[in-house]
């Protein structure tokens, strides 16, 4: 069936609303294929789309078919009984996407938990363990734009589903007519018959009591630092301000305009913590306060971005890696002190991650183990390491901001970094010593590590031909020298045996430990670059960087000149 049938069928049995909101559109036929040309894919991520009308949207009926098609893997597991926990955070259309979610999964016989309000991404992690469910899923977007919204969808370990089920799920949605609407209970039905249970304070009192535990130091820690949060009105409000002042962190300036959940984000249309111009609010409150540190999470709470002071006494916002290196030194060294340290710890980062953390680890006797972009990877290789026995999870991290220090949830968590950082932060400066001067310390050991990223965008159809073009061209022909550096390895992990399963990202490993990589976003339609350099000098790894970047860019601008040309 093409687009234009597609969108037939859609004024032909949608609700009014929709059809209404189709016909103002009957007009734009670019409009229409791009919302009817696909279906939005259920991935390894789950969904995440611009919530509109349409098979390639983010809407009821797109949220009701993928959820119809998990319900029906779960009835073939024979795990109904073991149930399902549905968390949502703040955006438009969440807790009705979620309630909508709930009605499917009872309707097949589904035990289902649903949470009574929003909660970050890492306590439905943690919930489905806790729980003992088989899936959960969390109605999100992450740090998506206001206009977007998904489900992230996980199983029974508590990490997101891998290849094994989003594939069976994918098949079955193929075969789901879109407006199938059997098999559903009405959400007051289910909550009166027992097989939807409201949850809240038990879990989310287990999820606190968990990440206290991480606690490392606690009384040779200074707790009247002065820390800015916040949530970017996101779910990150529900408990870190809380698990903070348990800790004793009562010095907490919170930014009243980005407290209360709003899913139209009206101060950061587009709410990612790694994007520093969304500091604007906190900058203003931090030196306010003159605060010794900043924390931001993202609306789903799994994300954390931070902001420290230099030696000019002026704020500088720290990039995933160095807030990475910053934790993995904490954490190792006192774990080693402490006597925590076991022969098989392994630190987990992904193969676009920065490698200054792998010297650390190996000097607190810890291997690093490199695996695909996201934590549904990361966190997998914890669920591994459990069965086998093989190795020790105790750190998880790749460079865009995300943290895991534990597997109590397996997935990154910005309620138990926060924790960790205010404690590394405190623990510090009660020697003295201020982030900064510990990350320079760490530079100076070890190498300047120096690193940029950026994307270029690949919208509609013929975007994502183009894209694909790029990758395929650029497989055959890449630079063998950059700035006067020579290429020593590329790495194909769609092609190569590497050890992680294939996908589709090239590595290009230099003769001085530079290296790049390219990547396409899972769930953006854009060409992500990755950009490393390393000297025992600043100055001359940040000239390589620029070198570097001038380069790579010259080169896909022109291989993307050659697809577009045929």
């Amino acid at each position: 069936m093409n687009y234009l049938e597609q969108y037939a069928k859609w004024i032909k049995n949608a609700d009014s609303e929709t059809v209404k909101e189709l016909m103002s559109i009957k007009d734009n036929k670019k409009e229409i294929e791009d919302r009817f040309y696909q279906t939005l894919e259920f991935g390894t991520g789950g969904l995440r789309g611009v919530m509109a009308a349409g098979t390639n949207r983010m809407n009821i009926y797109v949220i009701r078919q993928a959820t119809r098609a998990l319900a029906q893997v779960i009835v073939e597991e024979n795990r109904q009984q073991e149930g399902v926990v549905i968390a949502y955070d703040c955006r438009i259309n969440s807790n009705n996407f979620a309630r909508h979610c709930a009605e499917i999964f009872a309707g097949h016989g589904i035990k289902t938990y649903i949470f009574d309000d929003l909660r970050p991404t890492p306590e439905l992690s943690f919930a489905i363990r806790y729980l003992h469910t088989v899936s959960g899923i969390n109605v999100t977007a992450s740090h998506n734009p206001k206009e977007y919204n998904g489900y992230k969808a996980y199983w029974d370990e508590g990490s997101q589903i891998l290849d094994d089920i989003a594939f069976r799920i994918q098949d079955k949605v193929k075969n789901i007519d879109i407006f199938d609407d059997s098999q559903i209970m009405q959400f007051d039905k289910g909550i009166e018959q027992g097989i939807i249970e409201v949850v809240g304070k038990k879990v989310d009192d287990a999820y606190s009591e968990n990440v206290l535990s991480l606690t490392l130091n606690d009384i040779n820690v200074k707790k009247d630092i002065k820390i800015v949060y916040t949530p970017f009105n996101g779910t990150g409000i529900k408990f870190i301000p809380d698990i903070l002042r348990t800790r004793g962190f009562n010095n907490i300036t919170l930014v009243k305009e980005q407290m209360t959940p709003d899913g139209n984000f009206p101060t950061t249309p587009y709410p990612n913590p790694e994007d520093t111009k969304n500091f604007e609010y906190s900058l203003k409150y931090a030196k306010e306060v003159d605060a010794d540190l900043v924390l931001a999470s993202d609306p789903d709470a799994d994300r954390m971005a931070i902001m420290i002071k230099d030696n000019n006494n002026q704020f500088l916002a720290l990039n995933g890696n160095q807030t990475g290196v910053l934790l993995i030194n904490y954490i190792l060294s006192q774990r080693k002190i402490k006597g925590l340290n076991k022969p098989n710890d392994a630190l987990v980062k992904s193969i676009v991650t920065g490698d200054m953390g792998i010297p650390i680890a190996k000097d607190s006797g810890v291997t690093t183990i490199e695996t695909l972009t996201g934590f549904k990877h990361i966190c997998g290789l914890a669920n591994e390491f459990e069965k086998t026995g093989d190795y020790n999870f105790v750190f998880g991290y790749e460079e865009s901001i995300g943290y895991c220090p534990e597997t109590f949830a397996r997935d990154k968590d910005a309620v138990s970094t926060a924790m960790l950082i205010a404690e590394m932060c405190g623990y510090y400066m009660a020697k003295g010593k201020t982030l900064y001067q510990v990350l320079y310390e760490l530079y100076e050991q070890y190498g300047y590590y120096k690193e940029t990223q950026f994307s270029i965008f690949y919208r509609g159809v013929k975007g994502a031909i183009i894209k694909e073009g790029v990758m395929k061209y650029y497989r055959e022909k890449y630079p063998t020298t950059i700035g006067g550096v020579s290429l020593v390895k590329m790495i194909d992990y769609l092609n190569d045996e590497t050890g992680v399963p294939p996908s589709n990202v090239l590595k290009f490993r230099f003769e001085d430990g530079s290296w790049y990589a390219i990547r396409p976003s899972g769930t953006e339609p854009k060409l992500k670059t990755y950009i490393y350099t390393v000297d025992s000098f600043e100055k001359h790894s940040s000239s390589k960087l620029a070198d570097f970047e001038k380069e790579i860019k010259k080169e896909l601008a022109s291989v993307e000149r050659i697809v577009k040309n045929g």
